[in-house]
C-alpha cells in the first residue's frame, strides 16, 4: 500500500528528546540528572485555584438549549501569506480597511470580558495569525487572564518554527497546523507559493518543544487529496501527531459541491482496509472530533464530521472576526458588531446584553450541507483559517513518485524537478530538520528525455519495431463468453461481491508522435499554453481516479497509488507515457492504468494541436498486471 514506504521511513525519523502524553500536555525528557518536569497547559496551583473558586457559568454565554459557550476563537487578521486556490474565491476578497479592524487593546478588552463570564479556552486564528506583528505580545497578555486555561493557535505553519519558542514562553498551550498534502509539488500548486519546507520545520519545532499532540488539520477533497489518507495516518506511527481529517465544507466563493466531499464513513472505511485494528477513543466533552488510534502508534487520527454527522448539540464555540463581529455559528450568516459598540463607548453591562442576545438566538443546529451551500456567508479567509476549506482546484498529482519508472539511456530533463533532485543529493541546508528532509526526499518527481543517450544504452529501447507477443507469467484461464453481458446479450456489470480482496497493480503505456516542431517546443518547454508534460501528467492522474465515471461498466476502485511518467524520445520525436495504478480490492486496475495513459496522451495532443495537427496517438496497451484469480500478465 502507499502508506508502507512512508511508515518505514518514519520509523527512522526524528529521534528527538520528545515523548508523548495522552493528556495533550507538553512533556519533555529531562536532561541527565534532572527530575522529570512536565510543562502542562495550566500551572497546577492556578488550576487548583480555578477549580476552588469557579463561579456559576454566565447566563449571557448560555443559549436557549442550555449549551455553555466556554470556547472563543478570535481572528487576528484577514491577511495571509499564502494564496490558496481553495481558501479565497477566485476573484479574491476585499480586505477590511485597517481602521475597521480590531486593535490589540480591543481584542484584549473583549477577551477579558468573555473570560470573566466563563470562557476558559481561546484560539487565535486568521487569515494567518502569525503574520500579525504583535501576536507574541497578545499571547502573553492573554496568559495573564485569570480563568483562562488554554491558549491555542491555528496556523499554516510558514512562520511557526521562527516564532514558536517565543510563543511558548509567552504561554501558548496548543497548536493546530493546516496541511492538506504531503507532496511538495502539489503543495506549491495549491497555495501558489513555496513553503512546504517551512511547514515541515514548524511541525518539527513543535514536536521538539514538547507539544503533544501536535494537531495537523487536513481538509479532504475528492480529486485532490483523498488518496493521501494512508500516508497522513502513517505519520502517526512514529510522531506525536493528531492528524485531523476534516470534511469539506461550503463557504462563500469556494464553489462547494457535494461530489467533492469525502464523508467521515468513507474515510474510515479506507483506513480500516489498511489497519483493521483501528480503535475508537472515548469522545471528550464538547469535542468536534471523533478520535481513533492504531495500537502501537504514537499519535492518533481524528475526523471532524461537520457535514455528515454534525456536533451542534454539544457546540460550545463562539467566534470574533478580525473586524469585530460576533458569529455564534460558523455556518450562520448572522453577525453582531462588537467593535461598533465598543467604539461607541458601550459599558461592560451593555456589551454583555448584546452578546447574550446573540447567543440566545443561536439555533439548535446548522441548516445542513445542502442548505448551507446556498446560504450567503463570508469566505473562510474572512472568518478564520481554522482549517483550509474550500473549493477544489484542478486535480494535481497525489503520487509520491517514489517508484519512478526508468527507460534505459534516458537522462534528466533540466527542470524544477531535476533541480530539486540536485538539492536532495547535494545535502540539505543545516537548518532543515530531518523530518522535512525525509518528507521532501520521498516526494520528488522525476522527468527525463533522450536527447543524449548513454554510451551503453540500447538505441532501440523505444523503437517501433515489432515485439514478441505478450506472455502471461502464470495461469491465465480464458472464458468463452464476454463477462460484461448477460444471457440475453445485454450490458451488465460483473458481480465482484464474492471475490477476495488482493493487491492489484497494473501498468499501461502510450506513445504520442509529435513531429519535430512540436517535439522541440515540448522539450524546451516553450509552448504558449504552458508545460505540456505537467498538464498531461495531471490529466493522467485525474483520469485514473475517474475511470468508473468514464467507462460505464467499470467498478469504482479506491486507488492507493497512481504514477504517471512522461519521457521524451528524440529518435522518434515522441513522448512515451507510462501509467501505473495500485489498489487492494476484488477487481483489477488495468482499466485505470489504460485510461490514465490514454487521457495523458490526449492532454498532450490538446497542448500541442495549435502547433501541429499531424500528431499520432499510438501503442496504447497494457504492459503488466498482477493480482487476481487469472494470474499475472507481463508483456515482453
Amino acid at each position: 500500500m502507499a502508506a508502507q514506504p512512508v511508515s518505514r521511513m518514519l520509523r527512522r525519523v526524528l529521534r528527538s528528546s520528545v515523548r508523548s502524553c495522552s493528556s495533550g500536555a507538553l512533556v519533555t525528557q529531562p536532561h541527565p540528572g534532572e527530575p522529570s518536569q512536565p510543562a502542562v497547559e495550566v500551572p497546577s496551583g492556578r488550576r487548583r485555584f480555578l477549580r476552588e473558586h469557579a463561579a456559576p457559568f454566565s447566563a449571557f454565554l448560555t443559549d436557549s438549549f442550555g449549551r455553555r459557550h466556554s470556547y472563543l476563537r478570535i481572528s487576528l487578521t484577514e491577511k495571509c501569506n499564502l494564496r490558496c486556490q481553495y481558501c479565497m474565491p477566485e476573484e479574491g476578497v476585499p480586505l477590511t480597511p485597517k481602521a475597521d479592524l480590531l486593535t490589540t487593546e480591543e481584542i484584549l478588552t473583549l477577551a477579558r470580558l468573555f473570560v470573566k463570564e466563563g470562557v476558559d479556552k481561546i484560539r487565535l486564528t486568521g487569515g494567518e495569525p502569525l503574520i500579525r506583528p504583535d501576536v507574541v505580545d497578545i499571547v502573553a497578555q492573554l496568559h495573564q487572564l485569570e480563568g483562562l486555561r488554554t491558549i491555542g493557535i491555528t496556523t499554516n505553519g510558514i512562520n511557526l518554527a521562527r516564532l514558536l519558542p517565543q510563543l511558548q514562553e509567552a504561554g501558548l498551550s496548543t497548536i493546530n497546523i493546516s496541511l492538506d498534502t504531503l507532496v511538495p509539488a502539489k503543495f506549491e500548486f495549491i497555495v501558489r507559493r513555496k513553503g512546504f519546507r517551512k511547514v515541515m520545520e514548524g511541525i518539527h519545532k513543535a514536536i521538539e518543544l514538547g507539544y503533544s499532540p501536535v494537531k495537523v488539520n487536513c481538509v479532504v477533497m475528492r480529486g485532490l487529496n483523498e488518496d493521501e489518507l494512508l500516508d497522513f495516518v502513517a505519520l502517526t506511527e512514529g510522531l506525536p501527531l493528531d492528524v485531523r481529517f476534516i470534511e469539506y465544507m461550503p463557504f462563500d466563493g469556494n464553489k462547494w459541491n457535494f461530489k467533492k466531499m469525502v464523508s467521515y464513513k468513507e474515510m474510515l472505511d479506507t483506513l480500516r482496509q489498511q489497519w483493521p485494528e483501528l480503535e475508537k477513543l472515548p469522545e471528550e466533552e464538547s469535542s468536534t472530533a471523533k478520535a481513533f488510534k492504531i495500537p502501537g502508534f504514537r499519535g492518533r487520527v481524528s475526523f471532524i464530521t461537520s457535514m455528515s454527522e454534525h456536533f451542534c448539540g454539544t457546540c460550545n464555540r463562539l467566534r470574533i472576526t478580525a473586524d469585530g463581529n460576533l458569529k455564534v455559528c460558523l455556518f450562520g450568516n448572522s453577525e453582531v458588531s462588537l467593535r461598533d459598540h465598543l467604539r461607541a463607548g458601550a459599558s461592560e453591562e451593555e456589551l454583555l446584553r448584546i452578546i447574550g442576545a446573540a447567543v440566545g438566538r443561536k439555533k439548535r443546529q446548522h441548516a445542513g450541507m445542502f442548505n448551507i451551500s446556498q446560504m450567503k456567508n463570508r469566505p473562510m479567509i474572512l472568518i478564520e483559517l481554522f482549517l483550509m476549506c474550500q473549493g477544489s482546484p484542478p486535480a494535481v498529482p497525489s503520487i509520491s513518485f517514489r517508484d519512478s519508472l526508468h527507460v534505459q539511456g534516458l537522462r534528466h530533463r533540466v527542470s524544477f524537478s531535476s533541480q530539486m533532485v540536485t538539492l536532495w543529493k547535494g545535502g540539505w541546508p543545516p537548518q532543515i530538520p530531518l523530518l522535512a528532509q525525509r518528507w521532501l526526499a520521498s516526494a520528488l518527481p522525476q522527468r527525463h528525455h533522450s536527447s543524449h543517450l548513454d554510451s551503453d544504452a540500447n538505441p532501440k529501447c523505444l523503437s517501433p519495431e515489432p515485439r514478441a507477443p505478450a506472455t502471461p507469467s502464470g495461469p491465465l484461464p480464458t472464458s468463452d463468453q464476454l463477462t460484461h453481458v448477460d444471457r440475453e446479450g445485454q450490458a451488465a456489470m460483473v458481480d465482484v461481491g464474492g471475490k477476495p480482496d488482493t493487491e492489484r497493480v497494473a501498468m499501461a503505456s502510450a506513445v504520442v508522435l509529435l513531429g519535430p516542431v512540436a517535439y522541440k517546443l515540448v522539450q524546451e518547454n516553450q509552448l504558449k499554453k504552458g508545460d505540456a508534460l505537467v498538464v498531461a501528467q495531471l490529466a493522467g492522474v485525474q483520469a485514473a481516479k475517474l475511470t468508473s465515471q468514464l467507462i460505464p461498466l467499470c467498478h469504482h476502485v479506491a486507488l492507493s497509488h497512481v504514477q504517471v511518467q512522461l519521457e521524451l524520445d528524440s529518435t522518434r520525436h515522441a513522448v512515451l507515457v507510462r501509467a501505473s495504478c495500485r489498489a487492494r480490492g476484488p477487481t483489477g486496475v488495468e482499466m485505470e492504468a489504460l485510461t490514465s495513459a490514454a487521457v495523458a496522451a490526449l492532454a498532450l495532443y490538446d497542448m500541442c494541436k495549435a502547433v501541429s495537427r499531424d500528431i499520432v496517438l499510438a501503442e496504447i496497451k497494457l504492459v503488466s498486471k498482477t493480482g487476481g484469480q487469472r494470474g499475472d500478465f507481463h508483456r515482453t
